[in-house]
């Protein structure tokens, strides 16, 4: 079986991922012995043959992820798993492939055509941005599964002004359940926070990150924990602002005259933010940052099949790389 996933709304696209393999886990791999994660850094393609086809270890199935390969530029890869693709009807292979595609596709045409053959597929599922009611229904339910009170027209300013940023959205809702507890938010509420898109603090640790500041960003990521910023929302957001980061140095590199508020649109958000980030976007290659963004990704898999703990993560995200 084969499944693509994938989409401009990021967010969405990987909270399936998550439903997928958990799934997955719980009733065919409950020790995880049987579910891998290649992303594109790790993408060798002896590496992903040699996982594709290997015997499930005491299961009849094991799971592979492939996340952001059509990213690359590397056309024997495209081609073997073209194959497999197209044969996916006639393959005996008992093992699960999951294509998630989070990231803008290579240019060379070998990547093309693996993604139409990925789209002919029976299990696909895309994740467009949502906008106006769709947008609306989402914000409201994540403050409802988060028992977060919140009037119809401060979710309504949420959808006029934030944007569809899912991972700036999120970000929000848990910040304004903090910021009013058991009382219902209001407009004027979230006009104060969307009055500091970034926290600037997040802001800062990020660039002394990407710059090699290592006193700096320590400095940032300890004063953060001192005032009790939990390490699952730091580390989101820290992955939300390099996530920001790479898909506008895309637009960067792609497009020679588009403004912040231009890229703003494409991307879906807010102006704010684009002009921001795009300080540093111009500073850092794509290949920096993208190097970077796949350090956290990786990160964020040992963390949730418990290899590491997640502070002891962001500490090493923060000393290996500055």
């Amino acid at each position: 079986m084969i499944l693509y996933i994938y989409g401009s709304d990021n967010f969405r696209s990987r909270k399936y991922l998550e439903k997928t393999i958990g799934e997955f886990k719980k009733k065919r791999d409950p020790q995880g012995y049987n579910t891998v994660f290649l992303d594109s850094s790790q993408a060798e393609l002896s590496l992903v043959l040699s996982e594709i086809n290997s015997v499930p270890f005491l299961a009849d199935k094991k799971m592979v992820i492939l996340a952001n390969i059509l990213t690359l530029n590397d056309k024997e890869l495209f081609d073997s798993l073209l194959k497999i693709v197209q044969q996916a009807d006639q393959s005996k292979n008992p093992n699960v492939i999951v294509f998630w595609q989070s990231e803008p596709l290579s240019k060379i045409k070998e990547a093309k055509e693996l993604n139409k053959a990925l789209l002919k597929l029976k299990f696909v599922q895309k994740f467009d941005l949502l906008r106006g009611d769709q947008l609306y229904a989402w914000i409201s339910q994540e403050f409802k599964q988060k028992d977060i009170k919140i009037s119809h027209k401060a979710v309504e300013y949420l959808v006029l002004h934030a944007g569809s940023d899912m991972w700036f959205l999120a970000s929000l809702v848990h910040q304004l359940g903090s910021y009013k507890p058991n009382q219902e938010i209001q407009v004027e509420d979230v006009q104060l926070f969307l009055d500091e898109k970034i926290d600037d603090n997040i802001f800062n640790m990020v660039e002394a990150i990407v710059s090699g500041q290592r006193s700096s960003a320590l400095k940032l990521l300890n004063e953060q924990r001192r005032l009790g910023q939990d390490d699952n929302k730091l580390f989101g957001l820290i992955n939300w602002q390099f996530r920001v980061l790479l898909e506008l140095r895309d637009l960067f590199d792609r497009f020679d005259n588009l403004s912040s508020d231009e890229m703003a649109k494409q991307l879906g958000i807010h102006p704010f933010v684009a002009k921001k980030n795009l300080y540093l976007v111009k500073r850092y290659s794509m290949s920096k940052l993208k190097k970077l963004y796949d350090e956290l990704t990786k990160m964020d898999w040992q963390f949730k099949t418990g290899q590491a703990q997640l502070k002891w993560l962001i500490d090493l995200l923060v000393v290996k790389n500055v």
